[in-house]
């Protein structure tokens, strides 16, 4: 156990909470030591506990774990159980393979980040908001560079009103003003995430909160406005302010999985109005009756957002289904378009 820290943080600061405290037993709480994981790596996790920093190795057949988690383990270093979660991000792993990645565990408040350049994306800030929403956290806008874009207050309005109660802020992350705006979300036992794809200026916003150069920063791809990717694992680290803080690297293939009802609040206004369509299950397409069609054509709802929550709706359900549920749903619409072919042939034959 590493004990060289000047001062190890205390369950509380770490962010430990009754709901947590609820799940032990008598036995649990004086046969092993509680730890908050700090950093995940293949084949171990880093843990922080009352007694010091401690690395703990990950049996193959272990329950997977990830930063943020909250894990009991004994003096031979060895995890016990982790405990129940209190929120959990997660995304589609990466590529074909139909499986879910672990992001992070127990956070308070997700910053979305998105750049004021050439990267600023509505569509990508409404599906980093379904996934917070999903998760019930609180979700934080950063718009990055304010200094180097021309119209800051007219892209912060978008950003505002895909929700009027929604926290956005503008920031330069290098003026350290600036930056004082963000410490309310980063106080004593608070844990805050950082989402948004390479280049937004995460690791320069973090090094601002933490105030020092604790992570590498890229420069900027003049031919595109991204940014080299500089954060390479997920690890919580304690700020000045008295929370703790957790920078992902960077998602470009993030997409959602089990986000219905993330979705549906995330376009709380659609889900509204569509209670008023004619049909149940109207796809908001071109059903007689559709509330949410006359809501484009009276101009009360843009297009871009119900052509969103269309494109998301999907990508969830899709990517819910099991490999198995897809493979049989892709054989059935195969059987489909083979007999519609047949029916086609014999029809034209028949002419």
């Amino acid at each position: 156990m590493n004990t060289a820290m000047n001062m190890t943080p205390t369950l509380s600061q770490l962010g430990w909470k009754p709901f947590y405290q609820q799940q032990l037993t008598l036995e649990e709480l004086t046969e092993f030591m509680i730890g908050r994981v700090i950093e995940q790596h293949r084949s171990s996790i880093v843990v922080m506990a009352e007694q010091g920093q401690a690395t703990l190795t990950l049996a193959p057949n272990s329950e997977r774990v990830c930063v943020g988690d909250w894990v009991l383990f004994d003096e031979s270093l060895r995890v016990y159980r982790s405990l129940e979660r209190q929120s959990l991000f997660e995304r589609k792993a990466p590529g074909s393979k139909v499986a879910t990645q672990l992001i992070a565990a127990n956070i308070d408040s997700v910053m979305i980040v998105c750049s004021l350049n050439n990267d600023f994306n509505l569509g990508r800030i409404e599906r980093y908001l379904a996934i917070a929403k999903e998760a019930q956290v609180e979700p934080v806008i950063i718009l990055t560079k304010a200094d180097l874009c021309e119209d800051v207050a007219g892209k912060q309005a978008e950003v505002q009103a895909l929700d009027p109660l929604l926290a956005v802020y503008s920031v330069n992350a290098l003026d350290s003003q600036d930056i004082q705006q963000l410490h309310t979300f980063c106080k004593s036992g608070k844990t805050v995430a950082f989402l948004g794809s390479s280049g937004v200026g995460k690791s320069t916003l973090v090094n601002g909160l933490l105030g020092a150069e604790a992570q590498q920063t890229g420069g900027i791809r003049e031919d595109d406005s991204k940014g080299r990717h500089t954060t390479t694992y997920r690890a919580l680290k304690m700020l000045p302010q008295g929370g703790m803080l957790m920078d992902t690297p960077g998602m470009r293939e993030l997409q959602l999985s089990s986000c219905e009802t993330g979705v549906s609040e995330t376009f709380s206004e659609i889900t509204a109005i569509a209670g008023l369509c004619r049909f149940g299950n109207c796809s908001h397409d071109s059903e007689p009756g559709c509330a949410v069609r006359a809501a484009i054509e009276d101009g009360s709802l843009p297009l871009r957002r119900l052509t969103s929550y269309q494109k998301l709706n999907r990508e969830q359900a899709m990517n819910s289904a099991t490999l198995v549920e897809k493979r049989s749903k892709d054989k059935a619409f195969g059987k489909l378009i083979n007999n519609a072919q047949n029916e086609a042939k014999r029809f034209k034959r028949g002419m």
